[in-house]
Order: structure tokens, then C-alpha cells, then sequence
């Protein structure tokens, strides 16, 4: 199967969509892992903790929609490559000019969501080369970019002890511009993509209720995964009181582990089919967050927690993307676009619940609880389509592709 993989669509394109939502992704939630340090600086309480980190999911979420558009009329290389031009741009500024009010770290955070919208850019890019028995490979290898929160949970905080949070944001210029090189060298676009739609078509895929149980979903996997990476630094110093950067060393395994999963999660669905990967994958998240909403007396026993749910989060991600593609193929850029945004709404309602139930309650125990039921909501969704979908679109099929 990997070998016909392999032969099937444009490698080095595949692996410049890959880098390049990895970088994306290692920006857009850098001040979750900087969060610890940011917050003793600007002296901010909870619910602004939650909100400087949740702004980036938001402004990304929003900004995904606009970037799906541009996608559909530009083409996907060089959609991508607006938006790393702003990225680079706005941590350029950061740099030299420093943050030092609360409103600053917000204005940042929103420019930051313009990397959280290369979801709709990266994903189209390699998406379109692949032919739809191998979707959730291609779109689970590229989506892996997903591990790019790690990296920034894992080196920003010791980063930002050694020389400063404010320089964290110079420092991360330089893989930035590399990535921007190779990217402008290697990628290309597929040469079957299809037209540009105006507006009236995007508004007209909204009229499809499979788009709409789509970006639901989405906000569950993606919501949980992103949310989380977001407050995990901030959650493991406030809860346990461990420093920014053992804080961060855990962060970056939980997102380590969802990240990685991913194309694992897409191939697995390419196998067993999208529903079924996502129905265990619902419940194991669902179990994982109620537990820990319990605050468990040790920080390694919530580790283990968050561990199992980002593992289930990460591989529902490529299952949901394995499902996508079938179902509305010719609109892949405005159904990316769209699905991310929900997605992004989704890890902005958990990153800013959280502070938000700390702040009100003392503990985090219903901001986690709350996303627990949402899973709960989303397999019983997916439980009612799934003979709908299997017996409608998902029967029409001629390709070797499993829903």
C-alpha cells in the first residue's frame, strides 16, 4: 500500500506542505508555551492567561474561511506564501519592538492566527496530487504539521529562560525564512485542481448539513488537540507548580503524541473506514477528559491522561480528513477552509473555558468536563449519520476508498 502511496502523487510538494504547517502551527500557539513567562511580565490574571493564548486559536479559526477562499482563486502555493510573508512580518515587529501591555500580546496573538489559517492552504496543497483511496495518508502526512506545537512546547520556554521571551519570537525567523525558501522551490500546485467558485458556490456548500456535521466533529478532534496544546504549560505550572520549562517538557509530549498520530489516524481510516476509526476514537478522548478533570494528585498520572486523550484527539484528526475529501472533493479548499475554522472555534472555546474555570471556581474541573460531553455529542452525532453516509455518497463511490 505504501509503495502505491509513494508512486501516487508529488512527494516533494507533500513534504513542503508538511514543513510548512509544521512552522505554522510551532507560531501560531507559541504563546501558550511563553504563556508562564508572558503572564508574570504583563502580571495577568486566569481568565487573561486563557484569553492571550485562545486569541491566535480564534483570529486562525476566522481567518482559515478567508484563506480557503484565497486558496479556490489564487491556487494553494501561493496562498501559503501570503501567509508566511505576514507571519514572518508580524514576529519581525514583536521582535524589535517588544510586547509590553496586555492588549499588545492580544494584537499579536490575532496577527499569529494568520499562521493557524495555513491549515487551508497546506492541506489543499497536498491533498489535490492524491486520488481518494489514499486521502487519509496524504492528508494525515501533511496534517502532521500538527507536531509543530510540540517543538514550540518543548524549546520555547528554555528559549525564552536563556535569552528572553521577547527574543523567542527573533529566534523563530530563522527555520521560518528557511521553510519559506524551500517552499517557494519544492511545492507545486496539482495540475488538475479545480476552478475558481464564486462566492455563491462557498455560501451554497453551507446548505449541505454534511458540511455542517463535518465542522462539528472537527471542533471536537482538532478543538480538544489545539486547546490543549495551547494551556497544557500554563495548566501543568498553575496546577502542580512546575517551572515554565519542565511545564513545557510535558506540553510537548502530549502534542508530541497527537501530532505524530495523526497520519497514523488517517491511514487507519483508509484501512478500517472514517466512522469507525472516529467512534473509538470519541470515546477514548471523552474518557481521557473527564478523568482528568478529577486533577489527579500526581502531575505524571495527568500527564499519562492528557497522553491517551491527545493520542485519540491527533488520530481522529486524520480520520476526519480521510472522510472530507470523498464527500466534497471539488470543494476540498472552501471545506478545508470551513471545517478548520470550526476546528479552531473549538480549541478557543477549551483554552479560554479553562482560564475562565479557574478563575470563577478555582479549578479546571468544568472546563475539562464540558469538552468531555462535547465528545459525547459528537459520537452520538456520527452514531445517527453514519447509515446515511454509508448508503448514500459513501455506496457511490468507484474508488477503493472507505467511509
Amino acid at each position: 500500500m505504501y509503495k502505491n502511496f509513494l508512486k501516487a502523487g508529488h512527494a516533494p510538494t507533500l513534504l513542503a506542505a508538511f514543513l510548512y504547517f509544521d512552522l505554522a502551527f510551532m507560531v501560531w500557539v507559541l504563546l501558550g508555551p511563553l504563556g508562564v513567562q508572558i503572564a508574570a511580565t504583563l502580571h495577568l490574571t486566569p481568565i487573561q492567561k486563557g484569553m492571550m493564548v485562545a486569541t491566535p486559536i480564534l483570529s486562525g479559526a476566522l481567518l482559515r474561511v478567508v484563506m480557503g477562499l484565497l486558496v479556490d482563486q489564487i491556487r494553494p502555493k501561493r496562498a501559503g506564501a501570503i501567509g508566511q510573508i505576514i507571519i514572518i512580518a508580524a514576529l519581525f515587529l514583536a521582535w524589535r519592538a517588544g510586547i509590553h501591555t496586555y492588549g499588545q500580546a492580544l494584537v499579536l496573538g490575532a496577527f499569529l492566527g494568520v499562521a493557524g489559517a495555513s491549515f487551508a492552504a497546506a492541506l489543499p496543497l497536498a491533498s489535490r496530487w492524491y486520488p481518494a483511496e489514499h486521502q487519509g495518508t496524504a492528508m494525515g502526512i501533511a496534517g502532521a504539521g500538527n507536531s509543530g506545537t510540540a517543538l514550540a512546547a518543548l524549546v520555547a520556554p528554555s528559549l525564552a529562560i536563556a535569552y528572553g521571551w521577547t527574543n523567542v519570537f527573533g529566534l523563530a525567523l530563522i527555520p521560518l525564512s528557511a521553510v519559506f525558501i524551500f517552499y517557494m522551490k519544492m511545492a507545486k500546485d496539482a495540475p488538475d485542481g479545480p476552478p475558481p467558485k464564486s462566492l455563491r458556490e462557498f455560501i451554497a456548500v453551507l446548505k449541505d448539513r454534511d458540511a455542517w456535521w463535518f465542522m462539528f466533529f472537527y471542533s471536537v478532534t482538532f478543538g480538544g488537540f489545539v486547546g490543549l496544546a495551547s494551556s497544557l504549560t500554563i495548566y501543568f505550572n498553575t496546577q502542580y507548580g512546575l517551572d515554565a520549562k519542565t511545564a513545557g517538557f510535558f506540553t510537548a509530549a502530549c502534542v508530541f503524541a497527537g501530532s505524530m498520530v495523526r497520519p497514523m489516524g488517517g491511514n487507519i481510516a483508509d484501512r478500517i473506514g472514517g466512522v469507525k476509526s472516529l467512534t473509538a476514537m470519541y470515546c477514548i478522548a471523552g474518557i481521557s477528559l473527564a478523568s482528568v478533570s478529577f486533577a489527579p494528585d500526581s502531575a505524571w498520572t495527568a500527564l499519562a491522561m492528557f497522553v491517551v486523550a491527545m493520542l485519540s484527539l491527533g488520530m481522529g484528526n486524520g480520520a476526519v480528513f480521510q472522510l472530507v475529501p470523498q464527500r466534497f472533493r471539488k470543494e476540498i479548499g472552501v471545506m478545508t477552509g470551513l471545517v478548520g475554522m470550526a476546528g479552531g472555534m473549538g480549541g478557543f472555546y477549551l483554552a479560554s473555558s479553562l482560564g475562565y474555570s479557574r478563575q470563577m471556581t478555582g479549578s479546571y474541573q468544568a472546563g475539562f468536563m464540558i469538552f468531555a460531553a462535547l465528545t459525547v455529542f459528537a459520537l452520538m452525532g456520527l452514531t445517527g449519520v453514519k447509515t446515511r453516509w454509508r448508503t448514500t455518497w459513501g455506496a457511490s463511490h468507484l474508488t477503493a476508498a472507505k467511509i
